[in-house]
This record gives structure tokens, sequence and C-alpha cells, in this order.
């Protein structure tokens, strides 16, 4: 590949940054730049706009540009694909070479592009000469994973090195808040907090769905909209436990499986969990979870199958009666309703609670669901109320409709598939 310099000519750089984000383009004096806060705040796009364009200077080295996802099989649908989206957006897309089959992108000036998923360290530490790191959803890392981040930035060929950090606040005990929020923060950190209020390029229709939440949803509005951390409050699952699990170990192996979707597109993902429950010392394990936006039902279908589990029953939200025909329709036959009766969140959660959770770590989404999924507050009493919050229980939900045949009911078998058990 022939190194070509950049020259970039933006005529009107209002139509392609916002002004937030615009200032801080080529500020590049802080090891740690934090950016936080609401839901289509714009701050994911400003971050890829700014490490792109700082890829583009003249460098005396070109630079090499980490971009990480927690897991990573959500590397493609989502950091990769935006960064390519930015370079389409600013004219070099095109003057690149992508590799779509390792995750890679090559500038025309030799910077390159590795994207990865942080599931498995070890790999991470064999990458050598990092500029730069950007960090997508930070709060489904671990601070662990930060650390080992800021020592891979050692390479002293590279002028200003930097860590970007991208998430939109969940509970206060999550490591970001302890790191950056609930104490000073190490030095050479800047925190940078925006809402769909700074992003001028949002469309009045979504400006408006987003403000209809303070109406209908206020407390999820400060949390989504706003930007704000969670307040620590009751927790409905205060108590699980996170390590990695080996799926064939024998005695996971044995365990009989379950599996449970619930439906969401727009502001709610779809969320699919994979259970194993070991009914005799009240354990439920959560092994796998695949959980999206902005999916049709072809693609959840897809997804289930390429899983492994198009052949497994699996139960799903009984309001959503033409999605599971559809899925049924594109090869996963075994989906079927769930049977919700009276009270049925309440009971469920009242079942679920009887049981010790131990959840992979790589279910990151159901982790800061159980650390934000809290009681409802009588606002006259001040007392607890029996009833959850209607927010941060899309995993939870596909939980309790996978754990349905159970619940009251007969103890289930695994089955024996090919010398495995599932």
């Amino acid at each position: 590949m022939i190194l070509m310099a950049i020259n970039l000519n933006i005529p009107n750089p209002k139509k392609v940054f916002n002004d937030d984000f615009y200032s801080r383009l080529f500020d590049y004096s802080h090891f740690t730049e934090v950016y936080y806060g609401g839901a289509s705040s714009g701050k994911s796009h400003g971050v890829v706009q700014k490490v792109i364009i700082k890829a583009c200077q003249n460098w005396d080295y070109p630079r090499k540009v980490l971009w990480l996802r927690k897991v990573g099989t959500s590397v493609k649908l989502s950091i990769f694909e935006d960064v390519k989206d930015g370079l389409a957006n600013l004219g070099l897309l095109s003057f690149c070479k992508v590799n779509n089959s390792n995750y890679e992108i090559t500038l025309p000036n030799g910077a390159l592009f590795i994207f990865k998923g942080m599931d498995d360290s070890e790999k991470i530490k064999s990458i050598k000469g990092i500029s730069d790191v950007v960090m997508e959803e930070a709060t489904d890392f671990i601070l662990e994973d930060y650390t080992q981040l800021t020592l891979r930035l050692r390479e002293k060929k590279h002028k200003h090195r930097q860590i970007f950090l991208m998430f939109n606040p969940v509970s206060k005990l999550n490591w970001v808040y302890k790191e950056f929020f609930e104490q000073e923060p190490p030095t050479g950190t800047s925190i940078i907090q925006s809402t769909y209020l700074n992003n001028h390029f949002l469309d009045d229709q979504v400006k408006e769905h987003i403000e209809d939440l303070q109406r209908s949803n206020p407390a999820y509005y400060r949390i989504y909209a706003l930007g704000e951390f969670a307040t620590l409050d009751k927790l409905v699952f205060p108590n699980f436990e996170v390590q990695r699990l080996n799926r064939d170990a024998d005695n996971l192996m044995r365990l009989p499986s379950m599996f449970g979707l619930d439906f969401g597109y727009t502001n709610d993902p779809s969320a699919f969990i994979h259970v194993k429950v070991d009914q005799q010392n009240k354990i439920i394990y959560f092994v796998e979870e695949y959980v999206r936006k902005h999916l049709l039902n072809d693609q959840i279908a897809q997804a289930i199958r390429q899983m492994g589990y198009a052949k497994e029953v699996i139960t799903a939200d009984a309001a959503e009666k033409k999605s599971i025909a559809e899925i049924r329709r594109d090869g996963v036959p075994r989906i079927r309703e769930a049977k919700k009766g009276p009270d049925s969140i309440i009971q469920g959660i009242g079942f679920l609670q009887q049981y010790k959770f131990i959840v992979d770590d790589r279910c990151v989404k159901l982790i800061e669901e159980l650390e934000n999924y809290t009681f409802i507050k009588d606002k006259k009493t001040g007392e607890y109320t029996n009833k959850p919050i209607d927010s941060y229980n899309h995993v939870i939900d596909a939980v309790r409709y996978a754990v349905e045949e159970i619940n009251g009911k007969a103890t289930p078998k695994a089955r024996l598939i090919k010398n495995k058990y599932y």
C-alpha cells in the first residue's frame, strides 16, 4: 500500500461537528478523556470524529488505534460500523483498506485501526505499539481492563497518547463512577458531559420522544435523557456473583438449559438469554446473552441460529405473537409464548429471588440491569413497594420467561446430544 498524506477539507464545520465536540477536536493534552451523558447526545459520534481526524494528522509515526467493546461479538455491529460511517462522512472510506474479516482498517497515511473485544484480554496484551485506545460503552468493562489498557499506551515514539471512554451513566456501583466521580479523577483526566440538547443533528421527532419521558417516567428521563447516574436504591436482586464460566465444565453441562427472549426495538433492546438452573442447590448460572436495539425479527432469528440455539425451546414475550410467528418461520421452530398470569412480574421476581445468581462476566447487559433494577418507593409514605421500576429489566424479563417451565412446575431434564449435555 502506497502511503499518502491526508488533506481534509471541511469548508463548513458546523454541518459536520457538534459545537461542544468541535471545540475539543484538536486538544490532545489529556491522557484520559471521559465522555458521558444521555442517549442521542452525539458523544460516540464525536469521539469517532476526533480519533479519525487525529489519526489523519502528520505525525512522525502513523497512529495505531485500538477500538474496543467488552464482548468481541458486539464489535461488528457497533463500533466497527460507526467508524466506517465516520470515515465515509469525512470522504475517507474509499481511500482506506478495510479488512472485514479481521476488523482492521488502514488509512491512506498508514494509520491502523484495530477493533477487538476485551473478553479475551490476553490477545489485547499481544498488540504492540498502540497510540490510542477507545472504550465504547466503558461501563461494560471493569477497572482492571482500564488499568491494563493504560499500561498498553507506553510506546514512547507516539506523541499525545490517549485513552477515550464513552458511556451512558448507570449505577453508582459501577467502576467508572468510583474511579472518575466518587473521588478526584486521575491526573490528566478530562470529563465531558453531554445530553440530547447538545446534539443539533437530532431530529424533532426523536427529541419529542425523549422529552415525553419526563412526563411518563421521570426517573428514567434523568438517567436516559440527562445522563445522570442512578441513585442507589433498594435493588431487586442485590446479591449476585460475577465470574468467567467454563461452559464445557461437567457441572454445567449436566444442568438443563433454558432460554428466554424479550422484544424491543427503538429505545429498548431485544434481549435473549441462556441460563442453566441447578434446582437442587438453588443456583441459576447465566451463560450467554444477546442484547441489541433496532433488530428486526429475521435478525433475531439469525442471531439465535448463529449462536447454535435454533432447535432449542425458547420462551418469548407473549405480547409479541406476530414476532414469535415470524421468528418461527425464519428457522427457530420451537419458540413459544410465555404464559403471563396476574401479577406475573411480581410473582416471577419472587421466584427468582429464591436462587443464587452466578453470572458470566460476558453478560454485560444483565450485570448492568442487576446493578440498576430497583423497587419503587412510595412518595407519600417513603416505604418501598413490591413493584419494580419499568427500566433496566429487559434481560431480566427474558430470564423470567426462560424459567417459566420450572416456576412451580416439574424439574426438566438435561438432554444428551452428540455426547454433550444441554
